[in-house]
């Protein structure tokens, strides 16, 4: 950003009452280390061949990040162990933050480049020449908007380097060390899990254009430093970094995320060169990201409006493709939205024999203040500058100008769900790599999605239901063969809510599938639905459930909805000729947003959308025929 620009934006905030005192509820009261607490209780998780259903968040910064330290962040690797576990942490505008219920696994994911460096340069920028807190609090609109600009304007010029020419691989050997000693500390079998990873940050042609991968390792043996966009901008030479890291025993894989800010480039129908893709391609991507998160702060990354016209819940926290970029073309849009990807896989599957595009979905947070801030209640932000209380992540012009700040766009994150055996590394592991996971945008909804020929219509009532489904049929993840007759698959979806949270409105199935002339197609199903509402004949739609939001109190009530929904689902469409996959989607009744809760405290109007469906999506089930 030129000093021209610094200057043009500096001038709209004069208007603003740039001399008086400012007031942010938000940054009350303030951090006493003599109140932290180091954790909450939480027992361990028994093993279970049947699974548990555990949650955690394989996105997480500290201050070893160049960016979360440019924009205030101080934290450290064992700061996040520490807020996921129930404790209290310092935020970087001096209030306390934790979370009301323990994780059950976590990872910290620095940015691989520049690792450490930031932390120990002298930075002059505004976070390190006066007290976040103190800014916001004691600053007035033109000091803060200077201070967000300055701070903005560092990151997108200088990136991850803060312009220095050199890696210092000093500093990097010893934050990596930092990273690895924190998850040896916390880590506690059965009870809570902590993964050595990190981020590698990776761009095409801008910085605002990402192909964003989280490194995660299965063990303690990792590698001697993470790889860096710095040793290669291409993902094939991340996967071949990968390969060779596995077979040496350090086993790992990577998780792409924000697809939905890669303008298409996350899920291209060419490799990195331009060349088409080959089988091999298809083989390592396949191996080397089983996963990819698709819900997170930054933005939902499921599918988008322009790609499914046809889905009424397809405009979920939907976010810039870029900064200040534009949205309303489909050709940025596709090959940036996961289902989209999952339908390309089904074409290049029909046209070439092979598939690139098998993975899993979870959902994070990518926060970058080491904590998880997924609850819309309690929701803290992510680059405390930019985010870091009600004031400056509204669009209120309380403390910025209106429009300059694009978090108001952001969601308040995710968190990835896996069904595993144990709370191990192994187990949870293990898990992420068969595909046995599903994403929330925050709540811990709890959804089983199974398939299989021989399901019997009374499934759903016998004792030992998940036994059954999984000895003849097949989990979320997995893969269902040929038709061994002319039947159609049955679909199995069991959904409970979150115990401390909304009731339950519908379940979705979303089906794709490609037809005879290797075109991908789209549908999606209303299976169940909450108060014994059925799909209207002449719409083809379910009726809404209502909305009991009350955005004055920022509040809303369980009088709608079912704690519990269910359903034994055919396929009435079904070709066993065709390629298709299936995956369930879960939608919660309507609650307020967290903009909604920052407008409560501040005595402003709530933005829209003042309240939010909340929801949990599952990773697909493939259909592959002879």
């Amino acid at each position: 950003m030129s000093h021209l620009s610094v200057f043009v934006l500096t001038l709209l905030v004069i208007s603003l009452g740039a001399c008086s005192k400012l007031d942010d509820p938000s940054l009350q009261p303030a951090f006493d280390p003599e109140q932290r607490r180091e954790s909450l209780p939480k027992a361990a998780v028994a093993a279970n061949p049947e699974k548990n259903l555990l949650f955690g968040d394989l996105h997480i910064h500290t201050g070893l990040s160049t960016d979360a330290y440019v924009f205030g962040v101080r934290t450290l690797p064992e700061d996040v162990y520490t807020f996921a576990r129930g404790g209290t942490i310092e935020h970087a505008a001096g209030y306390p933050i934790e979370i009301s219920r323990p994780l059950d696994f976590a990872a910290v994911t620095d940015h691989a480049e520049y690792l450490g460096q930031a932390r120990l340069a002298n930075l002059k920028v505004p976070t390190t020449q006066r007290p976040l807190r103190d800014l916001l609090l004691n600053g007035n609109a033109l000091s803060i908007t200077i201070a967000w600009i300055k701070s903005a304007a560092f990151i997108r010029q200088q990136g991850f380097g803060f312009g220095v020419d050199e890696v210092d691989e000093g500093i990097n050997r010893d934050a990596w060390q930092m990273t690895i000693d924190a998850a040896q500390k916390f880590n506690e079998p059965g009870v809570f899990t902590t993964f050595i990873g990190y981020e590698w940050s990776a761009f095409v042609d801008t910085p605002t254009v990402h192909i964003h991968r989280n490194v995660i390792y299965r063990s303690d043996n990792v590698s001697d430093l993470p790889f860096s966009y710095l040793d290669s901008h291409y993902p094939e030479d991340l996967w071949r970094f990968l390969a060779k890291e596995n077979a040496a025993g350090r086993h790992a894989f990577a998780i792409p995320h924000n697809a939905n800010l890669s303008d298409g480039n996350m899920y291209p129908s060419v490799d990195s060169y331009g060349k088409p893709i080959t089988e091999e391609y298809a083989k390592m991507r396949s191996e080397y990201e089983p996963i990819s998160e698709i819900l997170q702060i930054k933005g939902s990354s499921e599918t988008h409006p322009l790609l499914s016209n046809l889905d009424e819940f397809a405009n979920f926290e939907i976010a810039n493709l870029v900064s200040l970029g534009d949205d309303s073309d489909p050709g940025r849009v596709k090959g940036a939205y996961a289902r989209d990807a999952l339908r390309l896989g089904l074409e290049l599957s029909h046209s070439e024999g092979f598939n690139p595009y098998t993975f899993g979905v979870i959902g994070s947070s990518d926060s970058h203040n080491a904590s998880s801030p997924s609850e819309e209640s309690n929701y803290h932000g992510k680059l405390p500058m930019m985010d870091g209380s009600a004031g400056l992540r509204t669009d209120s012009a309380t403390l910025l100008p209106a429009g300059i700040n694009p978090v108001t766009r952001w969601g308040s994150g995710g968190l990835a769900a896996v069904w595993a055996e144990e709370n191990t590394r192994a187990s949870i592991y293990d898990a992420l790599q068969r595909k046995e996971t599903f994403a929330t945008s925050g709540p811990r909804i709890s959804v089983r999605f199974f398939a299989g020929w021989d399901y019997d219509a009374s499934l759903l009532e016998q004792t030992d239901v998940i036994s059954r489904a999984y000895a003849s049929g097949v989990p979320m993840g997995g893969t269902l063969s040929a038709a061994p007759s002319a039947a159609s698959p049955k679909f199995m979806v069991l959904a409970m809510k979150d115990p401390e949270g909304a009731n339950l409105d519908r379940i979705q199935i979303i089906k794709a599938w490609v037809d005879d002339s290797g075109k991908s197609h789209e549908k999606i199903f209303d299976v169940a639905a909450s108060g014994g509402r059925s799909v209207d004949a002449s719409s083809g739609k379910l009726p809404a459930v209502g909305n009991t939001v009350d955005i004055k109190t920022a509040s809303y009530d369980n009088s709608i909805g079912d704690a519990v929904l269910s359903t034994l689902w055919t396929d009435p469409e079904f070709d066993p000729e065709m390629e298709a996959f299936y995956y369930a989607r879960v939608i919660e009744i309507p609650t307020p947003r967290w903009s909604t809760f920052d407008a409560l405290d501040l005595g402003i109007e709530a933005m829209e959308p003042s309240s939010i469906q909340e929801r949990a999506i599952t990773s697909a089930i493939w259909y592959a025929p002879e």
